[in-house]
């Protein structure tokens, strides 16, 4: 038996037919680029997520970028960010001339520590970068009031959990705007690139409709140095095929997960902890060990397929080695020992209970 990270086939194959369709349908329509498809996912994904507006973009990245801009951040501006998310969240802040404040997260949950927010804010400090991490959600209530009482902007970097719920309410609805990928191995993926920002803020909408439309709001009147990052109607027609199913989709993964929790029983192996207030969506399944590479070796030579997520903390890549940021041991802890665990839609039961008993030998 040879089980893969992951495979979008299954869930692909399920919906191949009603795909297939919609693409027929925009093909025949000759309309590419900010046509209806467009339009109804963003309609579609906003009331999913419980927010007023909804602007799709090329990707990920330029989501955040977006974001950031809407709220007119700018050069010199310091943004707190977590050390451990993946690189794109501060690129975004480092492309628009801010300044990314890297601080350590909470140990048990890999989200940014909110203990942390509070110990790094300066006079310089514009805003804050949630990443809800491997798809659960930050401790919002804590960072609410921390950037509610400093007067700080709070940007939701929601690529990793789509659906994700914090008492009762969708991570991308609590702060000033939120970004998502839709890169397709996310729980809502597209079939490339592709990206949203949302915000309850009709200026900041405004704002961002504008920039990521070469910062034109009528055509070729340009109030903005915007750029070209438009969700184009191929990408937005399959994730609105997509979406009526991401709940059933969070729904198996969830499954699968509760297998891995409750099955797995190695004192080798740190599990992931869910905290009782929230939900996860498990975008990642990360543990924990130590020696990691030699465990990983040892899935390998069992067939078990794995990602390290990530294996190069922010602060040690090349591109910001220079940076003079400060020591940050729990990013490396984590770097250096966490792993993730195939975990996708129509695994099967012969497949979990496989991985889980390959790891209770180990």
């Amino acid at each position: 038996m040879k089980i893969p990270f992951s495979t979008l086939n299954y869930l692909h194959k399920n919906i191949k037919d009603e795909a297939i369709k919609k693409f027929e349908e925009i093909y025949d329509s000759g309309w590419y680029i900010q046509g209806n498809e467009v339009k109804l996912f963003e309609k579609n994904f906003a009331n999913y997520i419980g927010c007023k507006y909804c602007i799709g973009v090329g990707n990920g990245l330029d989501a955040i970028k977006i974001a950031l801009l809407s709220l007119n951040i700018g050069p010199g501006d310091e943004i707190i960010v977590p050390s451990n998310t993946f690189i794109a969240t501060v690129l975004a802040i480092s492309q628009i001339g801010a300044v990314p404040i890297l601080v350590d997260p909470d140990i048990d949950t890999y989200n940014i520590s909110y203990k942390n927010i509070k110990n790094s804010i300066t006079n310089r400090t514009k805003a804050v970068v949630v990443v809800h991490l491997y798809g659960q959600s930050a401790d919002m209530d804590e960072i609410l009031e921390i950037t509610k009482n400093n007067n700080l902007f709070l940007i939701e970097d929601c690529a990793q959990a789509h659906g994700a719920v914090y008492k009762g309410k969708k991570v991308g609805s609590f702060g000033d705007i939120s970004c998502f990928s839709f890169y397709p191995g996310k729980n809502l993926g597209a079939l490339g690139d592709a990206g949203a920002v949302l915000t309850n803020d009709k200026e900041y909408a405004n704002k961002a409709r504008a920039l990521s439309n070469y910062g034109s709001n009528i055509k070729y009147h340009h109030i903005y140095k915007g750029i070209n990052s438009r969700l184009d109607e191929i990408q937005a027609g399959f994730l609105n095929v997509k979406l009526k199913y991401i709940d059933d989709i969070i729904s198996k993964r969830n499954e699968i997960a509760n297998r891995y929790l409750h099955g797995i029983n190695n004192k080798k192996i740190i599990l992931p902890k869910v905290k009782s207030d929230r939900n996860h969506v498990w975008h990642i399944f990360a543990i924990r060990t130590i020696n990691r590479d030699k465990f990983q070796k040892y899935l390998k030579e069992n067939n078990i397929e794995t990602v390290i997520h990530y294996p190069i903390s922010i602060a040690k890549q090349d591109a910001y080695v220079n940076d003079n940021i400060n020591d940050l041991p729990l990013a490396d802890l984590i770097s250096s020992e966490e792993l993730s665990l195939p975990l996708y839609y129509g695994m099967s039961d012969k497949e979990i209970s496989y991985i889980i008993d390959i790891i209770n030998k180990y």
